[in-house]
């Protein structure tokens, strides 16, 4: 009986393939994954910081004045909440550029970005008083479109945001109140349920 000789794979070659398998699994893993990062406590923070913003926009004489605080804690309490964040992934052993992260941070900017657009506009107009309602529908559309790609209870708070949205623009509420209650009150609440739950 003939035997045919089988040709070996050189072990340079094994070891390539080795590694391409790796690399094929690690970015189908990372694809599949949701990020995990999301900090409670910076949840926490920015809704505190909302709270202080409520109180001083309600001071304001000038729809130019409340805007610019509104705007301001905009940015604060973003960075307040990125920063943690970015902290608590690395805790974790990832990165808010990892492939999850990136993903809810492309489903998150879109929406916000047309609610920057529409602020400017409707500033521009002078009618500022639908604002409170447009920003807390489209941060609470973007939360749920964005918490796809994150923990299960980021898209409930989303819709929290979006019915609170609702009511300002349906009802005569008072704007301050519900944007206290939203970015203040509800990140809070979320926040300490993410910080328990999920740590961080």
């Amino acid at each position: 009986m003939k035997t045919q000789s089988k040709q070996q794979t050189p072990p340079s070659s094994l070891h390539k393939y080795a590694e391409d398998n790796l690399r094929y699994i690690r970015a189908t893993m990372e694809s599949s994954t949701v990020f995990t990062g999301v900090s409670g406590k910076g949840y926490v923070a920015a809704g505190a910081s909302a709270l202080i913003a409520a109180w001083i926009a309600a001071q304001q004489t000038t729809d130019a004045a409340w805007l610019a605080v509104w705007m301001i804690e905009l940015l604060l309490g973003a960075g307040i909440a990125f920063f943690l964040t970015a902290k608590k992934a690395r805790a974790l052993g990832s990165s808010v550029w990892s492939s999850s992260g990136r993903k809810l941070l492309l489903a998150f900017l879109p929406a916000m970005a047309v609610g920057g657009m529409l602020t400017l506009a409707f500033y521009l107009r002078d009618t500022i008083s639908l604002l409170p309602g447009i920003w807390l529908s489209i941060y609470g559309a973007a939360t749920m479109t964005a918490g796809l790609w994150s923990i299960r209870i980021i898209p409930l708070m989303g819709a929290v945001f979006l019915a609170l949205g609702a009511i300002v623009i349906f009802t005569g509420v008072s704007a301050d109140l519900m944007l206290a209650s939203g970015l203040g009150g509800v990140h809070i609440v979320f926040g300490i349920l993410i910080w328990r739950k999920y740590g961080g």
